[in-house]
């Protein structure tokens, strides 16, 4: 797939981009987030949650690193690497296999932080779309991805 670009005019076509992907999904996807603090990041990502079938309410796991939640059609964590700053202090934390062996959905926050110091260290059949939230506006977002491996 090319690099795809979505505008956002919302926090609600947000988080529809989201569902839309949700009911998509399939087993061992990772998307890795990239964005500034504030641009959006949780509530596309609550939105995913909302199209997996996931009735918890998503909160962003900045001081827990984690979040799993169950219910939905898939299994499906959200990570925040946020306070991590070394692939080698990820690992320490224990969430190595998150990112390597995704069993259902991943998405985590921060991604660079896994990806910079290894870029193409994807394991056979995970599926990667790098996602980039830019805020261009009080409300707008400009949301560019693109899917790797598979």
């Amino acid at each position: 797939m090319r690099m795809a670009t979505f505008t956002s005019h919302s926090p609600a076509e947000t988080a529809a981009l989201g569902e839309e992907w949700g009911r998509a999904a399939s087993a061992a996807w990772l998307i890795g987030l990239s964005g500034d603090l504030g641009a959006g990041k949780t509530v596309l990502v609550a939105g995913l949650a909302r199209g997996l079938g996931v009735t918890a309410r998503v909160a962003s796991p900045t001081f827990a690193l984690v979040h799993e939640y169950q219910g939905g059609r898939l299994p499906f964590c959200h990570l925040d690497l946020y306070r991590l700053e070394s692939r080698a202090e990820i690992i320490a934390a224990g969430l190595e296999t998150y990112l390597s062996q995704p069993a259902g959905v991943v998405v985590v926050e921060w991604i660079g932080r896994w990806l910079e110091s290894a870029p193409g260290s994807l394991a056979p059949g995970v599926s990667l779309r790098r996602v980039e939230i830019q805020t261009t506006g009080e409300a707008e977002r400009v949301i560019t991805y693109e899917d790797f491996g598979g």
